[in-house]
């Protein structure tokens, strides 16, 4: 790090720690995450939350009232709904589009639908949006299954030991009856079926 950027970071900190985020600069802090990483309604709670709790961690080091850290910091942390409210408003935070994005990412990537489901739900979408966003169908599965096999070079596209193979699709959410399907699938077969996870 050169010595004039040091320089801006400190300055900046220093800044930063003088008063705690208002209800304009979490919007744009929110707005900022957006435009790097997609998130849900509440992990980008979380991340404005961690941000308040960095500036109060920063500005209760420089001989401050405890109490009055505290107290600017849950005024600053009850803008936070406001924010979320905006961004849904304004069409930017959208937690089933979020669902149906990456639902259909984890597909192509060979995940199983129980798998997409479970990663939805801890990422903080409502499990209704995310059963609605991944639709329980048995091709899409199988041909899920079929990508995870061709990144693992097993079944129809290499010789991994079937128990193995087995097992870590097991691990992976799917179905014995799939994960047996899809290593009994022919080498065209399988890719014709992912394939399908592109259109």
């Amino acid at each position: 790090m050169t010595g004039l950027s040091a320089i801006f970071i400190a300055a900046r900190l220093v800044c930063m720690a003088l008063k705690p985020p208002t209800e304009p600069k979490l919007y744009e802090a929110a707005l900022n995450h957006l435009a790097r990483y997609a998130a849900t309604e509440v992990s980008l709670g979380q991340v404005l939350s961690r941000k308040i709790d960095r500036w109060a961690r920063l500005y209760a080091g420089e001989d401050a009232d405890p109490e009055e850290v505290a107290l600017a910091a849950r005024g600053a942390k009850s803008a936070i709904p406001r924010v979320l409210a905006r961004l849904k408003e304004a069409g930017v935070l959208n937690d089933a589009a979020f669902a149906a994005s990456r639902g259909k990412r984890l597909t192509r990537e060979g995940k199983s639908r129980r798998y997409a489901l479970a990663h939805l739900v801890a990422k903080g979408v409502a499990a209704a949006a995310a059963q609605a966003a991944l639709a329980d169908d048995p091709a899409r599965e199988l041909a899920a299954a079929a990508a995870f096999l061709r990144r693992k070079r097993a079944g129809p596209f290499g010789a991994a030991p079937e128990l193995k193979v087995l097992a870590a699709m097991a691990r992976l959410g799917f179905s014995q009856d799939v994960a047996r399907r899809a290593l009994r699938l022919e080498r065209d077969e399988a890719e014709a079926l992912i394939k399908t996870l592109h259109e």
